[in-house]
């Protein structure tokens, strides 16, 4: 880092990549970027070639002396990189898409990181970040990799469980994304509100929340039975939270708990859209369509406010902040995927879990809460045993494996169904699941 930090994005020509490139140019005096290099595959070259022009013409805009690289070799990146930040997607969107819709038709939620979905999402990922893992250990074994590709948590577990990689974190936009509508549910500046948040990647629960330092919990909860306040992402149908059962737990949910609390209504929700409007994955593509319409623009040098429409606002507010963290060794709070530790005491100490860090040049320390609450610990528990089994799968590419751990997954109803969607779902991503189908496994 004597000459400045070179950052390594894998998954470069996502649309995202503005909002990490805006985070850098703002924080430059104090996190002096000298290379940033975009990596991204065959399929994904005309949008790296499209964002990292528009890259370019922003770090121009701004007068700062960083470099940006665009290769479609990985290793070529990653020698001597300091930061390797990942946000790829293994089969694009037509596999999000497919994600969404096979498990529709047995009447179980479609969706990208939960249930059927988070599973196969998991399953073509894993064995991809533990190739890169490798690479990192060979050609720049000291850099940190923060990985914000999805589903974050079990990608996180399968790094701690199966690399040799010690320095990773696990980063996701839920819990900033919570924060900010806590702020403008209370109608204050967000830089007033602090969240004590534990749980795991979008299984995550605000345990208290202080404004000016005193608890404002209560007056929280009340506004989440708001209907107006919907607290959510882009990405999930906003219902408001019945009064009764938001007091009854005490605790702030995430966006993503409404698949698990309000299972029902989710359902109906997906499968009226997916019939009108299409998944959301069909969503997203139109979207990615005309914002790379906007990239390709020659006097665009700045990330278009459009961009908060594809559901990753605040990325670059949650990666460039731990970022910088780490390298000034801020020790800051800040919510992370991390190895737990004993920081929540019914999850295993090994595994990856989402909670308040202290963030130091040697990484996230977590901040220990002792226990979940009994009314979400099981669910939290039986999460976390499924990403566990589900990482194991993906290294495996055992059949049994995968079947397992999709029948344990709260929002699968049973075995028999489990099984109809794992063998439809294995067949529809064949070419990017090698590790079931290199020799008969079933």
């Amino acid at each position: 880092m004597k000459n400045g930090i070179k950052i390594v994005t894998i998954g470069g020509g996502s649309s995202y990549t503005p909002e990490l490139i805006e985070g850098f140019i703002k924080r430059y005096d104090e996190l002096p970027v000298r290379e940033i290099w975009l990596v991204d595959i065959n399929k994904g070259k005309d949008k790296l070639n499209i964002v990292g022009n528009l890259a370019k013409r922003m770090v121009e805009k701004a007068g700062l002396p960083i470099d940006i690289h665009l290769t479609l070799n990985r290793r070529e990146a990653l020698k001597d990189a300091d930061f390797v930040t990942t946000q790829f997607r293994v089969g694009l969107l037509d596999a999000r898409a497919k994600d969404e819709r096979i498990p529709l038709k047995y009447d179980v939620i479609g969706q990208e990181t939960n249930g059927p979905g988070g599973l196969f999402k998991g399953l073509r990922t894993i064995p991809v970040i533990l190739e890169i893992c490798k690479d990192m250990e060979e050609l720049c074994p000291d850099a940190w990799l923060v990985n914000f590709t999805n589903p974050a948590g079990m990608v996180t577990e399968a790094v701690l469980r199966y690399s040799p990689i010690k320095k990773v974190v696990g980063l996701c936009n839920v819990p900033i994304g919570m924060k900010m509508g806590i702020a403008k549910a209370l109608d204050v500046d967000a830089s007033r509100v602090q969240v004590d948040f534990a749980g795991l990647n979008h299984m995550v629960f605000g345990l208290d929340v202080y404004l000016d330092g005193k608890s404002v919990k209560e007056e929280v909860i009340t506004a989440l039975g708001n209907p107006q306040n919907e607290m959510t992402m882009n990405n999930i149908a906003g219902f408001a939270w019945d009064r009764d059962f938001i007091k009854g737990i005490g605790l702030i949910p995430c966006g993503y708990h409404r698949y698990y609390f309000k299972t029902d209504e989710m359902l109906a929700e997906e499968k009226e859209s997916s019939a009108t409007k299409g998944t959301r994955a069909e969503v997203v593509q139109q979207l990615e369509k005309d914002l790379f319409e906007l990239y390709k623009d020659p006097e665009l040098n700045i990330k278009p406010p459009q961009l908060e429409k594809r559901g990753g606002a605040y990325y670059s507010e949650a990666a460039c902040s731990l970022i910088d963290s780490i390298y000034n060794d801020k020790r800051d709070i800040q919510p992370v995927n991390t190895r737990n530790n004993g920081a929540i005491a019914s999850i295993p100490d090994e595994s990856a879990i989402e909670i308040n860090c202290v963030i130091t040049k040697e990484g996230p320390r977590p901040i220990a809460i002792g226990d979940l609450p009994v009314a979400v610990r099981g669910l939290v528990q039986q999460i976390k045993s499924f990403e566990r089994v589900a990482a194991e799968a993906a290294v495996t590419g055992d059949y049994q494996t995968a079947l397992v751990a999709m029948t344990i997954n709260p929002l699968v109803p049973s075995d028999t169904i489990a099984k109809k969607i794992l063998d439809e779902m294995l067949e529809a991503h064949k070419d990017d699941l090698p590790q079931f189908f290199n020799e008969v496994k079933s």
